[in-house]
């Protein structure tokens, strides 16, 4: 996966990267569109739904490529791609960020390279929704809040190839304050680190996690991973969680309905279940 990230990044370096047949058609119609981001980094600072009209790539190594300073923002990247891969391993850029902002909404991107894709720091009334996420250094997306009334709706997702941050040994394909997330795919998860700790979906707080495929893992006898992290507070249903034989539990909640999960230590780590009182699920 290093090497995949590395190739690429020394295509968009070379300027070998070009946009797909038909890519510049990839939005159906701007006509919802209050303006267009054209190039990054970027701020919004208007209400309304920012859209983006072409593939755009940066190279910067902190910061964000694209923030949001409004509440009541929409960003539709209309399947166009917000990159950074040529910042490097090394880079702590996000892709997109917003913090203690209200009802954010972010649709369709396609984000690859940075340390976080999306960063939501605070804030209540968010939605992230139908993005693909891929070859992120550290967290794919990321929502935190301290306080148990702010919410966030994370679904229809795909996030893929996270991790790689030199030295850091916590990689999560999803970590969030939320309310619901639900029917991502989450696949390929790795670091650059003796001890890695690897969770497909951490959710904080009381809300549901359901629908999630959470699949392949890189780690090592030393390290440990989890496919679905709730806690207490979270109810976990629907969800396939798939392993590969590395020390870890592969959902763990408060409340576990009708999930499958195999290929950890310990399949299943429930307060209470559906279907008996020990917290298996079957």
């Amino acid at each position: 996966m290093l090497t995949v990230r590395s190739l690429l990044a020394a295509a968009v370096a070379a300027g070998a990267l070009y946009l797909a047949p038909g890519a510049a058609q990839a939005a159906q119609g701007y006509d919802n569109c209050t303006g267009f981001i054209d190039s990054m980094p970027a701020t919004i600072t208007t209400q309304g739904t920012w859209c983006l009209r072409k593939d755009l790539s940066t190279g910067i190594t902190s910061g964000n490529a694209i923030t949001i300073a409004a509440n009541n923002v929409t960003l539709d990247c209309n399947d166009f791609k917000i990159g950074g891969l040529a910042a490097g391993e090394a880079s702590i850029a996000n892709g997109i960020h917003a913090k203690e902002r209200q009802n954010v909404t972010i649709r369709n991107c396609s984000i690859r390279g940075f340390r976080l894709g999306v960063s939501l720091d605070h804030g209540s009334g968010h939605l992230v929704e139908d993005n693909h996420l891929d070859n992120n250094l550290a967290i794919g997306i990321y929502f935190h809040s301290y306080s148990t009334n702010n919410s966030a709706v994370v679904r229809n997702n795909r996030v893929t190839d996270t991790g790689g941050s030199p030295g850091r040994s916590n990689i999560y394909g999803i970590s969030v304050s939320g309310t619901l997330v639900e029917d991502n795919v989450v696949s390929g998860l790795f670091a650059d680190s003796a001890t890695p700790d690897l969770v497909g979906i951490n959710f904080i707080g009381r809300g549901v996690v359901r629908g999630n495929l959470v699949t392949r893992f890189a780690s090592n006898a030393n390290g440990h991973a989890a496919g679905i992290r709730a806690a207490s507070g979270g109810v976990a249903e629907r969800n396939v969680v798939l392993g590969q034989g590395f020390p870890g539990v592969g959902i763990d909640a408060g409340i576990c309905r009708d999930n499958t999960s195999s290929g950890f230590t310990e399949e299943y780590d429930c307060f209470t279940s559906r279907d008996d009182e020990d917290g298996r699920s079957r």
